[in-house]
């Protein structure tokens, strides 16, 4: 055999230096890698588990005692509010589920899905507050001789009938939607801009009895309106919401023109 095949065969035994094991290598550099918590960051998770804690039963503390002062009845009567909502929801559940059995439905598919679009869009308009609406609902009547009344109280007012399930609201001459601004002006209340004076009408469509029960709960938001102030609320078979709000003009945003670099 050559001389250059003799270079080439290991000769001897061949070991690897313990030092150089890979095994113990890797283990060692995982270990150093691992981030280690300082006594420090310990300490700070600590304070910030105990102040959650302490924070939620604080809120759940407090809701029980709301709870707790509360009669029999009052009980009853948000009960029942709680009740109402959940077979509002299933109701809605059960609409929904019929609504796509009629889209899935094959040749009768088609004309189903004009139908709901068309509901859509009328829905979406009176959520807009561009088209007028009517149907069961409630009439508010806030009395307030001394202009004691504020912004903030009609809003309260506004959220309760919301959370009531209300569809649509007008207050005074001016219609409510998403983005609707209350503000205090000198002898009354502006809604988006539009000045309304005392006695407040407030107008909303949905369920007469459930919106009624709602704004009557006792230490609701007409119980607690401030002194020389009334309120009264009446449920009506017919409820005629005619404020409208203009469309607004669409406008579309234009590409920045990104200036040329010079040298």
């Amino acid at each position: 055999m050559s001389g250059t095949d003799d270079e080439l065969r290991p000769h001897g035994r061949h070991e690897v230096a313990s030092g150089s094991v890979p095994g113990r290598t890797w283990s060692a550099l995982r270990r150093a890698m691992q981030p280690r918590a300082s006594r420090a960051q310990l300490l700070a998770t600590a304070l910030v588990a105990a102040l959650g804690f302490a924070l939620v039963a604080q809120i759940t503390q407090r809701d029980e005692q709301a709870l707790t002062g509360l009669r029999q009845s009052d009980l009853v009567q948000i009960l029942d509010n709680i009740a109402d909502r959940r077979d509002r929801l299933a109701a809605e559940q059960s609409d929904l589920e019929a609504e796509r059995r009629d889209l899935t439905s094959g040749s009768a598919g088609s004309q189903a899905a004009i139908d709901a679009a068309q509901e859509r869009l009328d829905a979406l308009g009176v959520l807009a507050g561009t088209v007028a609406a009517e149907g069961t609902g409630v009439q508010v009547f806030i009395s307030d001789p001394q202009g004691e009344v504020r912004a903030a109280r009609i809003l309260d007012l506004v959220q309760e009938l919301r959370d009531a399930g209300a569809e649509a609201i007008q207050v005074g001459t001016a219609r409510v939607v998403a983005t609707t601004a209350f503000t205090d002006v000198p002898g009354g209340v502006a809604v988006d801009g539009d000045k309304q004076t005392a006695p407040y009408t407030i107008l909303a469509i949905g369920d007469s009895q459930t919106m009624a029960t709602a704004l009557e709960i006792p230490g609701g938001v007409l119980a607690s309106l401030p002194e020389g102030a009334r309120g009264t609320v009446a449920a009506k078979e017919e409820v005629q919401i005619t404020a409208l709000r203009p469309v607004p003009t669409p406008r579309y945003a234009q590409p920045a023109v990104t200036p040329t670099a010079t040298r």
